[in-house]
Order: C-alpha cells, then sequence, then structure tokens
C-alpha cells in the first residue's frame, strides 16, 4: 500500500467565529451558492440549482433522519448526566430495526458527567407521549465501552417515539449553543424519511419541496440511499499524518431498486451531501471486493480504496456485481458499513459533482473537498470567506464539479 503522508497543516484555514452560521437562514433555498465549473467559480442562489444541473444528472440525496439522540437524565442529587446515543448493540444492530424495538436495547454512547453515575444505579426520567406518561430507565451496563440499557414501562410504544419525546436535537459542538424549537424541524431535510443519524446530512437542509419539483419538471432524475450519519463527523483530526486518523464507522442502507437506477443511468450522478458520496463510493469498493472474491460482508475498511490490484473496474461492472449478488441472495436492500477516508489521492469512481457546505478546517470533510478541488480548495475558500459566505451546517452551499 503505497499512500503518502498528508499533512494537516496543509488543510487548515483561518474560519473567523462571526463566519459560523449559528442558526438558519428563514427560507432554506435563499442560502448563497458557490458553483465551481470548468475551474471557473460563479456566485449564485440555491434557488437556482435546477438552472444549474444538466437534464440528465442524476441526484442522489441521504434520506436518513436524525434522531433526538441527546437524553437528559438528573439523579436523585440533582446532578446532570448527559447520554449521547451513538451506535446501536443490541438486540440488533440494525439502526431502523432498533428503533422499532418495544423492549430494552442497549447503545454505545457518550456520557457527560459519567463520574456522578454510579455502578449499578439506574436513572429515570418522566416523559410524556400521546398523552401517556412513560418511565425511561437507563442502565450503565459497561463503564469503560459506555454502553447504556434503556428500558421503559409502556411496551406498546417503540424506542423511536419514546426518543422523540425526550431527546435534544444534537446540534453540531461548534454551533456553540442549546437547541430551540425551530431547530427540530431545520435541522433535518424536508425528505427525510429513515431515522437514526445522530447528525444532519447538512447539504441537504437547503432544499425545499418548490426546488425538489422544479428539478423533476426539468428532468433531472433524483435517487435516494441512507447513511445514518454518527457523532464521529465531528471528530477532529489529532493526527499529525493525517492518515493515522481512525476514521467513524457509518450504516448504510441501500435497495435493490436503487441499484438498478443507478446501473441504468447514462448522466452525470450528483451527490448531496459528503454523506452520499461516501455512500456511492463506497458502493462501488463493496462491487470490488465481490469482484476480487474479498468476501460478501458490506464492510469497507478506510483505507481499502488505496490497496493494490489490478481490479479498477468501470462503476457499473461494480454495481452489476452487487445486484447479481443481491439477486442470488434473495436480498432487497442492502445493509452495510463503511469507513472509507477519501483524500487527496482518491481517484472518484461513481460521483461526478457534489453539492456541499463549508467545512470545518483540518477535518476530514476539508480533505474529501480536496480530494475533488486539488489545490484550489483554499482559493475557492478564500473566495467564499470573502463573498460573505455563511459556513458549517446551518451555512451556505456550493455545487461542485469533478473533471
Amino acid at each position: 500500500m503505497n499512500i503518502p503522508q498528508i499533512d494537516l497543516k496543509e488543510y487548515e484555514y483561518t474560519l473567523p467565529e462571526e463566519r459560523i452560521a449559528r442558526f438558519p437562514l428563514e427560507k432554506r433555498d435563499s442560502s448563497k451558492l458557490l458553483h465551481f465549473k470548468n475551474q471557473v467559480i460563479t456566485h449564485q442562489r440555491f434557488s437556482d440549482i435546477p438552472n444549474l444541473l444538466p437534464e440528465d444528472s442524476l441526484l442522489v440525496y441521504n434520506n436518513t433522519k436524525v434522531i433526538p439522540a441527546r437524553l437528559i437524565f438528573q439523579r436523585e442529587t440533582g446532578a446532570r448526566i448527559e447520554i449521547f446515543l451513538l451506535q446501536p448493540i443490541a438486540p440488533t444492530t440494525v439502526i431502523p430495526e432498533i428503533m422499532l424495538a418495544k423492549h430494552p436495547v442497549i447503545w454505545e454512547t457518550m456520557i457527560g458527567n459519567l463520574k456522578k453515575w454510579k455502578d449499578g444505579e439506574i436513572l429515570q426520567g418522566r416523559i410524556i407521549y400521546q398523552n401517556q406518561e412513560i418511565i425511561l430507565s437507563a442502565k450503565l451496563i459497561n463503564r469503560d465501552r459506555r454502553e447504556v440499557e434503556f428500558s421503559w414501562d409502556q411496551e406498546q410504544i417503540a424506542f423511536v417515539d419514546v426518543v422523540e419525546a425526550s431527546g435534544e436535537v444534537p446540534l453540531p459542538p461548534y454551533l456553540n449553543r442549546k437547541p430551540v424549537a425551530e431547530d427540530r424541524d431545520r435541522y433535518q431535510t424536508v425528505y427525510s424519511q429513515k431515522e437514526g443519524a445522530v447528525a444532519a446530512p447538512t447539504a441537504g437542509l437547503h432544499f425545499t419541496n418548490e426546488v425538489l419539483e422544479k428539478l423533476r419538471k426539468k428532468g433531472v432524475k433524483t435517487e435516494e440511499v441512507t447513511l445514518h450519519v454518527s457523532a464521529g463527523t465531528f471528530q477532529p483530526i489529532k493526527s499529525k499524518n493525517v492518515i493515522e486518523h481512525p476514521m467513524h464507522s457509518e450504516q448504510i442502507h441501500v435497495a435493490i431498486d436503487t441499484i438498478r437506477n443507478l446501473l441504468q443511468h447514462q448522466g452525470k450522478i450528483v451527490a448531496v451531501g459528503t454523506t452520499s458520496v461516501r455512500t456511492l463510493e463506497s458502493l462501488y469498493w463493496y462491487g470490488v471486493k465481490l469482484l476480487r472474491n474479498d468476501g460478501e460482508e458490506f464492510n469497507i475498511p478506510k483505507l481499502y480504496p488505496y490497496t493494490e490490484s489490478s481490479v479498477h473496474p468501470h462503476y457499473k461492472d461494480s454495481f452489476q456485481a452487487i445486484l447479481s449478488h443481491m439477486e442470488a441472495k434473495g436480498i432487497d436492500t442492502l445493509v452495510g458499513s463503511t469507513e472509507i477516508f477519501i483524500f487527496p489521492g482518491y481517484q472518484f469512481q461513481v460521483v461526478n459533482g457534489l453539492i456541499t457546505n463549508f467545512h470545518q478546517p483540518g477535518s476530514t470533510l476539508i480533505l474529501l473537498i480536496a480530494s475533488i478541488l486539488g489545490n484550489r480548495w483554499r482559493e475557492i475558500y478564500e473566495e467564499a470567506l470573502n463573498s460573505g459566505y455563511r459556513f458549517l451546517s446551518y451555512g451556505d452551499s456550493s455545487l461542485l464539479w469533478i473533471d
């Protein structure tokens, strides 16, 4: 494996605090849009995006839905214990299934004020769901791994409803504020469906039903995938050589009809957000795994794309291998996970364009952007700063084409 060292300092930039968008704009599609195509930068509004996409484009978006993953409990002493849901452990690791569970569930979590939570102590909170009082209990079953068992006293109610009734919107830490009522709607895409994300696929926050209708009338096709965004997306890189950064794993769900539609499509494929990029490119490498006979498990390690091999097929050959596998096994929805790490030097196999927000300095997402833009990423970010763009999750947007 011949991977060059990447110095994190080369991907830092100065982001003034006042340029971080701490609240969304009144209208989703009124945000600014930086368009980068054929090495030329132009400035638009997001509502103009139907005019910027070719008629033969296929827009792929992530339909994950953010859950209020921040659960607050109080000990009898008054100490506040904050539990942040990360990954399901039992009775299943499949997110849609565990969200529908009506019996105790175990999650890997982050815990604020952990030292105040004694072993064996059960925390309880009273919540109201559809005029019913529910008692939600939390038990720490593994302190080292932060594993918590949740149970509730109304067996007819699913875990997703308990969380919706009791949790707080998990705003990104860099917003540095408490969630407000408006965040319940605005930190969610208009097409969100599948509960399980603990962070929003923020590139999609700009879409409105009106924009989607204009795209449909133009003939731009849309397709959906599901990647449940994890809190690891905010994990800062601490390694000087960024390749040593431990990439977070995220769960993916893709329907067999989506694979068929990707195979049939002849035009450009545009990903809405870095999560859709990670999904599409991970699908490609899963197909390569099948072609290489590297196993049938859909799990893409962070550096798998950089392993030396003579097998680098066209993405349609890769997707055909996935389709054949799903048909042979009778699989309607492919479920897997990815740690894929996309950094400069990566060769995109599926995606031709990306709709995305402006990301944190020195982050894994800046590395992904630099893998698209090359050395021009810094110039484009400086242009956005100089042109009054708002940055990060509630900020403005961009449409970037891969040459």
